[in-house]
């Protein structure tokens, strides 16, 4: 059977006035998929993210880890004559995207409404801390992925019970709300293809944040009980959670009645089974305090090793904590190339995470292409997108536009 030689967005344009995190992230999802995006970045000093460390030879890990497989143009859009560029780009683009705050882009003539004019069936998608279509209290607020986990709850019931609101050790605001975005796009390409017409997507952070609440809000509206911070407790589920070892932690995840009963069985500990306490997830839960202790016992008593071979050989979901290294040399994430190298024009072969998504039908030997370095494709764009001269170029580049 011949393989399909193409990626899944090939032929797709991305417009993409962005910067930082929650977008950027977005688009890298899309341009892995086989988008072409071509970055938005100011004259001289180009997005936020390429002043973030670790610095390796000048160029930021931190933007190289968001931002492989793009096009990178500089162009000052505050001008006439940058806006004019950017129309006709647009005219050009199957989506536009931005992470500015609501009404910036407008008060420039450059929002949905106004790109509409030029393509009626744009896709326009933003994303924001509240959303561009919000109450007056929170229209002209500005924020950052922390703010968005703080308003959105999930800092109040992640930490421990005893410790202060905490934010989750990664962006998951920015990350999820750039997930967002990817699904919203792919959902309006698609009923474009169906209807022709364009759509405009208004992703709020907050809302991001309080939709992966999992069941908090469920639980609160339920029963009236605000739910709180329990550290790797989970709420509805038991035992699942953290236990110290001789040597070190471990994960504990009794999902079912049935995992339970071999938990039991595994560890010596069968007359739990028939523990009238226990005999049940719900009466697990609500008799944790005392079954901790019991587990909490047992586990101090052995090696993370032993334990992890003993639950193993049970069925029963168990792991280790592994720090950032240990993920990094583990061998399933080497058999599943999830670190790749890219090749940077200034700082050399650097390792970054690669995309989760696998296809069947994805030509085998697909390499990623480096961030680009500041206004790299300038040249490139206006030329063969717009058809502009080399000498028009020189001259927008003398003037400060691009």
């Amino acid at each position: 059977m011949m393989k399909n030689n193409s990626l899944a967005l090939d032929g797709i344009r991305i417009l993409s006035l962005e910067h930082v995190l929650a977008v950027p992230y977005g688009t890298m999802v899309l341009a892995d998929l086989g988008a072409e995006v071509i970055k938005v970045e100011r004259p001289g000093t180009g997005d936020d993210s390429r002043q973030y460390g670790p610095f390796l030879n000048g160029e930021s890990g931190y933007f190289i880890s968001i931002n492989r497989n793009k096009k990178s143009i500089t162009l000052d859009y505050s001008t006439e004559e940058g806006r004019e560029i950017l129309r006709a780009l647009v005219k050009k683009s199957d989506v536009v995207v931005e992470n500015f705050r609501p009404g910036a882009l407008k008060k420039l003539k450059l929002g949905y409404d106004d790109f509409k004019l030029v393509r009626p069936d744009i896709i326009y998608a933003s994303i924001s801390a509240f959303g561009h279509d919000t109450t007056p209290e929170y229209r002209n607020m500005a924020g950052y992925d922390i703010i968005a986990q703080a308003m959105g709850g999930i800092m109040d019931i992640t930490g421990q019970p005893d410790g202060p609101p905490t934010r989750v050790g990664t962006s998951i605001a920015d990350i999820s709300s750039g997930l967002t975005l990817a699904i919203g796009i792919l959902s309006a390409l698609h009923k474009r293809d169906k209807t022709g017409a364009g759509s405009a997507i208004d992703i709020s952070m907050m809302d991001v944040v309080a939709s992966i609440l999992e069941n908090a809000i469920v639980r609160y509206t339920a029963t009236g009980a605000v739910p709180g911070r329990i550290g790797n407790q989970h709420p509805s589920i038991t035992p699942f959670d953290s236990f110290h070892a001789q040597d070190g932690w471990v994960i504990i995840a009794v999902g079912n009645d049935s995992l339970w009963k071999r938990f039991c069985q595994a560890t010596d500990m069968a007359e739990l089974v028939n523990d009238s306490r226990f005999e049940t997830n719900e009466k697990r839960t609500l008799h944790y305090s005392q079954l901790q202790v019991i587990i909490a016992r047992w586990v101090g008593r052995n090696t993370v090793s032993f334990i992890l071979d003993l639950l193993k050989r049970a069925g029963v979901p168990a792991s280790s904590v592994n720090t950032v290294s240990e993920l990094v040399a583990n061998s399933n994430m080497d058999y599943r190339n999830m670190v790749v190298e890219v090749k940077q024009p200034y700082a050399g072969n650097v390792k970054i995470a690669n995309t989760p998504l696998w296809f069947s039908l994805t030509p085998e030997g697909v390499k990623h292409r480096p961030a680009p370095i500041l206004g790299q494709h300038t040249n490139e764009v206006l030329g063969n997108l717009l058809g502009y001269s080399i000498n028009r170029i020189e001259r927008l580049r003398n003037s400060g536009v691009i």
